[in-house]
């Protein structure tokens, strides 16, 4: 299950707290890989619907119900090219210049870039990420998003990551601190090296660390759902209810499914708002 900076961690101390914002890359790194660099779990099940990919993770399906992620996992086409079956009454040597053609034609249509990729990819899973029916569901699809979130189009800045969260893993809090010290001034612009300096900061009782780092996370990828709650956190830890509250809503109104978001807004609601009549 998906562990969204538990509320009752947050009342007990930042120090008990399990590595709720450190939930994401775990998944990441679970299962074991074989030498392409797929888990079992990428394996192909339904070869229909939009192939979706982005540079480092594996392709993400669209069914043609419009469904991104549903108990079967995720579907590693054979083929992101569609099969277009030829014309059997054409001769061998015109199929052969048939298929030549259709290859050609297809090389000279614009080229999505990585960016627009991304972009297109997020939109998909966003979409469906707000009309998730059930938290189990909505794990799929918050796993699927952090894929994306946690790549990046640099080897230098990959292998920071990944030894930023071994450390963190390991409670090595000062050397998790320092690579993603060294990944937030190699890569400013790279919301998730905000994001995992903000959970070692928080795991070391550092909450205006946390805090200051989770607001960048926030203005560089606005719809950083876990930042948004872990910050709401945060300010109600602090005593800032009415702006918690604020921040709260903004994530459950992106991923409805969290169930300690959603009972800390209900109770801040009262608090900051007052029952109704």
């Amino acid at each position: 299950m998906r562990s969204h900076f538990l509320l009752a961690s947050m009342l007990v101390g930042v120090a008990a707290w399990p590595g709720a914002l450190l939930a994401p890359g775990s998944a990441l790194a679970a299962g074991a890989r074989n030498s392409s660099g797929w888990s079992d779990e990428d394996a192909p099940r339904h070869p229909r619907g939009t192939i979706l990919q982005f540079p480092g993770m594996p392709p993400i399906q669209v069914t043609p119900d419009g469904r991104i992620y549903n108990e079967q996992g995720f579907a590693r086409p054979r083929s992101l090219a569609p099969h277009r079956p030829l014309k059997p009454s054409l001769s061998p040597e015109q199929q052969a210049k048939a298929a030549k053609a259709e290859r050609l034609k297809r090389a000279m249509q614009p080229q999505k870039t990585h960016a627009e990729i991304r972009a297109e990819l997020l939109d998909a899973l966003f979409k469906r990420l707000g009309k998730a029916s059930s938290a189990d569901e909505a794990d799929g699809i918050a796993v699927a998003i952090d894929r994306i979130w946690s790549r990046s189009d640099s080897a230098t800045a990959d292998l920071l990551m990944h030894r930023g969260l071994e450390a963190m893993q390991g409670r090595h809090l000062p050397l998790a601190l320092s690579f993603f010290d060294r990944l937030v001034a190699l890569h400013p612009n790279w919301a998730e090296a905000w994001q995992k300096r903000a959970t070692t900061r928080l795991l070391g009782g550092d909450l205006k660390g946390a805090a200051a780092d989770m607001r960048q996370v926030i203005k560089l990828e606005p719809r950083q759902f876990p930042a948004l709650a872990a910050l709401g956190f945060v300010l109600h830890k602090q005593g800032a209810d009415k702006e918690a509250l604020a921040v709260l809503r903004k994530s459950q109104k992106l991923d409805p499914q969290q169930p300690q978001v959603n009972e800390l807004i209900d109770t801040l609601s009262v608090k900051v708002e007052g029952r109704d009549i």
